[in-house]
């Protein structure tokens, strides 16, 4: 079955098993590997569950309306987009570390002082625990990785909601 021809729904799922399978991953770095999520992290794993969510609801609802395939595909570009931020940040955290000596807090202590906004905005000036690489493959860090998942789910959102549809209809 050629990709390119998936229809919204199965595109959308494919999205969601994607988002799925990621965040299988990163619980089993955590849990089985031992090697702890920092805030990014923490955002990071937010954002693709924030992004599968879209993706199984947009699936599950599988709209006939070109505009509404488009208003799905656009959420889940923003949600991409919030995800590629929080990676993004990430990674040039990781290849410019801060001159800090010591982790700071955790990230419940952060969102008991600073609400979830909040939060949000001290995690982006990252403590010196965001910036160890505790992972690689090929080369790259896991919040490099994460990039490129968001990007690439990101676009195939926006082509499964702004591409072109054929007709199939049976003709006479």
């Amino acid at each position: 079955m050629n990709p390119f021809r998936w229809s919204f729904r199965t595109q959308f799922l494919f999205g969601f098993a994607c988002c799925a399978a990621l965040l299988g991953y990163a619980f089993y770095v955590q849990f089985k590997l031992g090697i702890q999520p920092c805030p990014f992290c923490i955002f990071q794993r937010l954002c693709f569950g924030a992004l599968g969510l879209v993706f199984l609801l947009g699936a599950l609802h599988a709209p006939r309306a070109a505009g509404a395939r488009k208003a799905w595909s656009l959420l889940a570009f923003v949600a991409a987009l919030a995800g590629m931020a929080y990676a993004g940040r990430h990674s040039w955290v990781q290849l410019h570390p801060p001159a800090l000596p010591s982790c700071g807090p955790g990230l419940n202590f952060i969102v008991e002082q600073y609400s979830w906004l909040g939060a949000a905005r001290k995690v982006l000036q990252a403590t010196g625990d965001c910036a160890s690489i505790d992972w690689q493959f090929l080369g790259l860090s896991m919040p490099m990785w994460a990039f490129l998942w968001f990007l690439g789910l990101g676009l195939g959102a926006l082509y499964a909601g702004f591409r072109q549809r054929q007709n199939y209809r049976f003709r006479r």
